[in-house]
């Protein structure tokens, strides 16, 4: 397996010269074809792959630079449209799709910062898994695991491994309930989900709108904020680290802890006392519109659900849906439940309790948790086991869902190893539109971790 190399590393060796743009992509391409995991890439984009190469590789002996991500190779979670390339989201029933007529507002954004898209990569079907397990296209492994195929977390599963296997040194995914968040903790990289709307949304398979969000999967926060100053059409960030000194950061006992493995609390609380000595000022309470996010689900059944069987309920009612993945096709079936004053209801209460969370913690809070209760499990019990799929699916987006239903933004940070020598991830969360300052934050806080 390659060792991984952060952005900063290849754009010093590109800009100075050392490293061909169109040598690193032969050798990405090269790379993936040879991974004893097929199952991560879906589909390489060769051709575009070595013509972005070579501009970018004219640019820069020419001294015409696009900027520090000029000749990057990147990889797109499967639901991201790529010119002339259906969009299958993880899909066996939309792989004969029509073609996308343009990049997705994202892919385009980062074409005209020089990077270099190199393939799609595998996700949960319709992005609808915290686990990333995917039937149709099988499922990549955790490159961290060392005792069998552990997962890689979902539903930007593919996304996740390319870079945690050293693959490409970013991912593009999507965050509904956490499905950039958990695969980041899983496999022990950072992983950035912006606030709702902060990055643009053109040209991307949706899963539950009012909750959709972009971000990527890197080796380092300072690689989260190169892309998402290039999401959002900007030549260079503004982003810069913040002092930690000072800084309050609140640690919810609300539902985060309930049912935690044993080595990952400890994990965390060995990152908070790190985070402590340099000064951020550690404040545990009781947050109680986390728990009743949860209530609000058992009355009304969740938000996602409701949305996904809305976009997909002609799938569901016709053929298609026997080419579906079945526990796709049961999850996204439950939201038939959900009338629409019980929609109203949810959307309602999320206003409500938006306001309340940001009322209780003040302008500029800052969250701090641990990203999962438990380190990325086996695949096995959850293939044959409905029940045990479920259960696991649930704790699992458990932490991250709350997130989503309060739009927060976060960044997830690795912070150590659980059972098995399994990653541990810790989650800096902030109110919706803080950005900035959680990836900030983020910053100093990966260099003390």
């Amino acid at each position: 397996m390659p060792a991984p190399r952060s952005i900063a590393q290849l754009s010093v060796l590109i800009q100075s010269g050392a490293l061909d743009p169109r040598d690193l992509a032969a050798e990405t391409l090269a790379a993936i074809k040879a991974h004893p995991d097929q199952t991560v890439f879906l589909k390489l984009t060769e051709e575009r792959a070595m013509r972005e190469a070579d501009a970018s590789s004219r640019r820069i002996r020419e001294g015409r630079s696009l900027g520090a991500l000029d000749g990057i190779p990147m990889a797109w979670k499967d639901l991201f449209d790529l010119e002339g390339m259906p969009t299958p989201a993880g899909s066996r029933i939309l792989e004969r799709a029509t073609p996308a007529l343009r990049d997705a507002d994202v892919v385009a954004h980062l074409a005209r910062a020089g990077m270099v898209s190199v393939g799609r990569v595998n996700m949960s079907e319709f992005a609808f898994s915290g686990l990333g397990i995917n039937p149709h296209h099988g499922t990549p492994q955790n490159p961290r695991a060392t005792d069998g195929h552990r997962l890689p977390g979902g539903s930007s599963s593919g996304s996740a491994a390319a870079v945690a296997a050293g693959l490409v040194p970013v991912a593009m995914g999507t965050d509904t309930g956490g499905s950039i968040r958990i695969p980041a903790a899983f496999t022990g990289i950072v992983g950035y989900k912006g606030s709702r709307g902060r990055h643009g949304m053109g040209g991307v398979f949706p899963l539950g709108k009012s909750l959709d969000s972009l971000g990527p999967l890197v080796n380092t926060v300072a690689d989260a904020v190169l892309i998402d100053a290039a999401m959002r059409g900007r030549l260079v960030p503004d982003i810069q680290p913040l002092d930690l000194s000072g800084q309050d950061m609140i640690v919810p006992e609300t539902v985060i802890f309930d049912g935690i493995e044993p080595e990952v609390a400890a994990a965390f609380e060995a990152a908070l006392e790190k985070l402590a000595a340099k000064g951020a000022r550690i404040r545990r309470t009781v947050i109680p519109a986390f728990a009743e996010i949860f209530a609000l689900m058992a009355e009304h059944g969740p938000l996602v659900t409701a949305e996904a069987y809305a976009l997909h309920r002609e799938r569901l009612n016709g053929p298609e849906a026997d080419g579906m993945d079945p526990r796709v096709v049961a999850r996204c079936r439950l939201g038939e439940k959900t009338s629409m004053p019980s929609y109203i209801a949810l959307l309602e209460a999320r206003e409500r309790l938006i306001a309340d969370v940001s009322a209780l913690a003040g302008e500029g809070a800052v969250f701090v948790s641990p990203t999962l209760p438990h380190v990325a499990p086996l695949i096995a019990p959850l293939i044959e086991s409905d029940e045990a799929f479920f259960a696991m699916n649930g704790k699992t987006l458990r932490n991250t869902l709350i997130g989503n239903f309060l739009d927060f933004c976060g960044v997830s940070l690795p912070c150590g190893t659980g059972a098995a020598g399994m990653p541990v991830g810790l989650l800096l969360s902030g109110l919706r539109h803080d950005d900035d300052r959680i990836l900030g934050l983020a910053l100093s806080a990966e260099r003390v971790l």
